[in-house]
């Protein structure tokens, strides 16, 4: 049935209800029954144990899993070759640490999830509002998702609406429809309204709905819609629909492990290849076993390639990043996306509310013949203007904010002057009002003043001054030149007037008072938050549902915009092609009367042209643009349900200064994970190269499978976490953006790993070959018939093994100050680097100092001077870093120079 072209008794014979006295309570609790909770559908929250499931989710996991399977395969088989002794040999240790590495990024994942999770559904039961219905002939309050279809709903100003309702009765009922519409202004209701086929049922004036808000006036309707069948729900339950998009970092984790997995079988392919022939050189290749050795040789390598530690670091630094923004009041809810927030290149924002206070207050006020500025010492010149203005407020302040805006900001003008309504009102009881009509523009009170019937009159200034007859046309000259620049700037005026003894209101031959001038002020944070976006390269756009002139005045005060030509109306821009759109994005700054598809627009428009999105949003009307931009930010104070479920994050304090702390943060995070899988990959990519150089040319392995495994997840993880710990540098709002198809391995990134890891090897190959040379071995065909347990190529694994992974620890160091020196005071500070060096250092020499450790890791004692190569040899990548950072320096004054000339 459409309810808004039916008769009112139509309506209520459909439903079975008696407006006299509502539904009873029995039939109120069966049809809760029938149509469940006047709740909007919700996204469906996966379980614990499918949230951590999710976590597992990924290619890199699956390669680890698969690394763990060869692990099990390759000990199953030593063990069983050794007299099914599963505990005595095996690699059995390692499948345990890579279960535990999968184990622990599942668990820090699920957990981040599940508090993101926790901390929406606070920011939801913050606003769990009640309604007041008509049950069994009285009057009571309920909690809003009891309501039922039939039931008698009461409106007062300030209320929620509950749900959809069909309005029996309206006395001058004004309703906020912005959430589902985006229109600023307040709707007239009106329960007589005609019943006219085809008119979209949200322009529907006999209609109020769900989760707008009554700004003026009282009303009475029956509810016609609830939960889904709501005009909310509606839209909540279409958007839903909609399948998430996997974020950049997913999208490339994703990809390297696919490559990791590529490059995991070629290396088993190569060593195996050239295993085998050294074996047929050898004269060995008629041995089976030697064939069965090489091949668990090559695997036992390319398990311990893998960095096992990768998937863990990258979890722990978004998880830190998430918990980091979480403090600043942006709940990130998927850890992964933490990132994407440091590629945003354009911010559309929404005026009210996230730029602006979302509060009106008078900045000037004309009183006496002057315009004064609100705040400056203007004496009593105001205080009849005041109490003239707060006589005709309905809205309240002193016990809870309720009203129509600015009707609240009249009575925050009145205070200024310490007049209270409250007192006011016993002192000056109201005896009559002719309420606001958009044809009069106007409303009046009559009050009792010192016993004196007085009648004030507010309303629009071109409607009072021709009532007020007291004025010269000097006067009236000039008060229309002081509220025309005014109204230029945005600000909304509104005139008083009053006449003493007028009982009937008649709103003629009155005396002038003054007008006050009214704006919605922008957030003091948002200036400057807006001006730190633009020099690091983030452009902010707003787009409102207000008049153009109103936007164009924040945004100058702003610094969005500056000229008309930079302004654009949504009835303009979607009457353009896409081209056009995509054009004019690029040089319009503000969207005003946008209609919830334009947001949509807009945002593909910018997309197309490669931007990376960020849109913010409150209402249900603004869900679908948060679900087409890259990163949707919802309201957690003001927001609706719906445009938080749709939203990526959430700002707790809905203020704009927070999308700057997260696009500084999102930066960092990503610098972080940038360094830390540049390690991480830069480090077993030496040990690869170590360990193919010497079986390539014949000779034995400079490190057992052991060796690889403990740097790869003790002195590779902690340094790579405590990358990963790194605070925002000085730096990371001035330089740009990065590209929206940039990755981790953009600028150089896979030169700089291979340059490192080539690096590392060259070094940890001197330190291995020192090992034989200090023991008097020279000649290469002594060294390659070494046997395994020889003391001196036991004594030359434990300095290739020491010196790789101390070399590693000092590449930690250079990667961390990135193009400054490790002594700079530029370098991004981090104690977790020194600290994680000192514990790398402990932990090796625990594993060589140690007798039962030594016996663990098959390493040997080193005396001073073996001590000496080694220490040389790890230094060897920091002393390239210097050197490096030298030479750049160097070169900046020749540069200059050139550029000069």
């Amino acid at each position: 049935m459409d309810y808004t072209t039916t008769s009112i008794e139509d309506v209520l014979s459909s439903l079975s209800v008696d407006p006299s006295r509502g539904l009873g309570e029995e039939e109120a609790k069966r049809r809760l029954e029938i149509y469940g909770p006047n709740r909007s559908k919700e996204e469906k929250k996966p379980s614990l144990a499918k949230t951590f499931l999710l976590q597992l989710k990924s290619p890199l996991i699956y390669v680890l899993f698969l690394a763990t399977a060869i692990m099990v395969g390759v000990s199953v088989y030593e063990s069983v070759k050794n007299g099914f002794d599963f505990f005595g040999v095996g690699d059995w240790p390692d499948v345990l640490i890579v279960l535990s590495v999968i184990l622990l990024n599942a668990i820090i994942g699920t957990i981040e999830e599940r508090k993101a999770m926790a901390s929406v559904d606070a920011l939801k039961r913050l606003s769990s509002p009640e309604s007041l219905v008509l049950r069994g002939g009285e009057r009571k309050k309920v909690r809003s998702e009891s309501l039922v279809p039939g039931d008698i709903l009461f409106l007062e100003e300030g209320d929620r609406v509950g749900a959809d309702a069909r309005l029996l009765f309206a006395d001058n009922l004004k309703a906020d429809e912005s959430l589902l519409s985006g229109e600023s202004l307040a709707v007239e209701k009106d329960a007589s309204a005609p019943l006219k086929p085809g008119i979209p049922v949200l322009e529907a004036r006999n209609m109020v709905f769900s989760s707008t808000i009554v700004t003026y006036g009282r009303g009475v309707g029956v509810v016609v819609g609830t939960g889904a069948n709501a005009e909310i729900g509606k839209i909540a339950s279409s958007i839903l629909e909609t399948k998430e998009e996997e974020g950049p970092l997913e999208k490339e984790m994703g990809h390297l492990g696919k490559t990791l997995g590529f490059l995991c079988l070629i290396v088993v392919l190569i060593t195996l290849l050239l295993e085998i022939v050294w074996l047929l050189i050898r004269g060995q290749g008629g041995n089976a076993e030697s064939y069965i050795e090489a091949v668990l040789s090559a695997i036992a390598l390319a398990v311990a390639a893998i960095p096992e530690g990768l998937v863990a670091v990258i979890g722990i630094v978004l998880s830190l990043g998430s918990s980091r923004l979480a403090k600043q009041n942006a709940i990130v809810k998927k850890a992964s996306r933490t990132e994407t927030l440091g590629a945003i290149d354009v911010v559309c924002s929404d005026k009210t509310g996230t730029l602006t206070e979302n509060r009106m207050s008078v900045a000037y006020f004309y009183a006496n013949g002057n315009i004064h500025q609100t705040g400056e010492d203007s004496g009593n010149a105001g205080l009849d203007l005041a109490k003239g203005m707060a006589l005709c407020s309905n809205a309240t302040l002193e016990e809870g904010v309720s009203g129509d805006p600015m009707e609240v900001g009249l009575l925050g003008f009145a205070l200024r002057f310490d007049i209270h309504k409250k007192t006011l009102f016993e002192a000056v009881p109201r005896l009559k009002e002719r309420p606001f009509d958009s044809q009069r523009k106007r409303m009046s009170v009559l009050v009792k003043e010192n016993g004196i019937p007085v009648a004030y009159t507010k309303g629009a200034l071109d409607e009072i001054l021709p009532r007020c007859p007291d004025l010269s046309e000097k006067e009236r000259g000039r008060i229309l030149e002081f509220a025309k620049k005014l109204a230029s700037k945005a600000f909304r005026v509104l005139a008083l007037a009053k006449k003493e003894g007028d009982i009937s209101l008649s709103e003629e031959g009155m005396t002038f008072l003054g007008f006050v001038a009214l704006y919605d002020p922008p957030r003091k944070e948002a200036g400057p938050a807006v001006e730190a976006l633009r020099g690091a390269g983030v452009r902010t756009i707003m787009i409102t549902g207000d008049h153009a002139d109103t936007a164009l005045s924040i945004a100058r005060n702003l610094g969005i915009a500056k000229e008309e030509s930079e302004v654009m109306t949504g009835k303009d821009f979607a009457a353009l092609g896409f081209d056009e759109q995509a054009t004019l994005v690029e040089r319009v700054s503000v969207f005003a009367r946008v209609s919830p598809s334009d947001k949509v627009d807009i945002v593909k428009a910018l997309k197309a042209n490669g931007h990376v999105v960020a849109m913010t949003g409150d209402g249900v009307n603004d869900a679908p643009a948060l679900k087409a931009a890259d990163v949707g930010i919802a309201m957690g104070k003001n927001g609706t349900d719906v445009a938080r479920q749709s939203a990526d994050m959430v700002l707790a304090d809905d203020n704009f200064a927070t999308i700057e702390k997260a696009v500084r943060e999102g930066r960092t995070i990503y610098a972080n994970v940038r360094k830390s899988v540049h390690f991480l990959l830069a480090s077993n990519l030496a040990e690869i190269l170590s360990m193919c150089l010497l079986i390539l040319v014949g000779l034995p392995a400079p490190f057992l499978a052991i060796h690889l495994l403990w740097i790869n997840l003790l002195t590779d993880s902690l340094p790579s976490i405590a990358l990963g710990m790194g605070k925002p540098s000085d730096d990371v709002m001035k330089e740009a953006p990065r590209k929206k198809n940039a990755s981790l391995f953009s600028n150089r990134g896979w030169r700089k790993i291979l340059f490192a890891s080539l690096f590392l090897a060259l070094s940890s190959l001197l330190a291995y070959l020192s090992g034989f040379w200090m023991n008097g071995i020279f000649d290469y065909g002594t060294i390659s018939s070494l046997p395994s347990g020889h003391p001196v190529l036991i004594e030359a694994r434990t300095m290739a093994f020491t010196g790789l992974a101390l070399a590693e620890l000092m590449t930690m160091l250079s990667m961390n100050a990135g193009k400054e020196s490790i002594f700079s005071r530029k370098r991004q500070k981090n104690g977790m680097i020194l600290l994680s060096v000192l514990l790398g250092v402990g932990l090796q020499l625990l594993v060589i100092e140690i007798p039962v450790f030594r016996d663990l890791f098959s390493t040997s004692y080193l005396n001073l001077g073996e001590w000496g190569i080694v220490v040389l040899t790890s230094l060897a990548p920091l002393l390239l870093h210097e050197a490096m950072v030298w030479l750049r320096k160097a070169k900046r004054p020749q540069r200059a120079a050139a550029e000069e000339s």
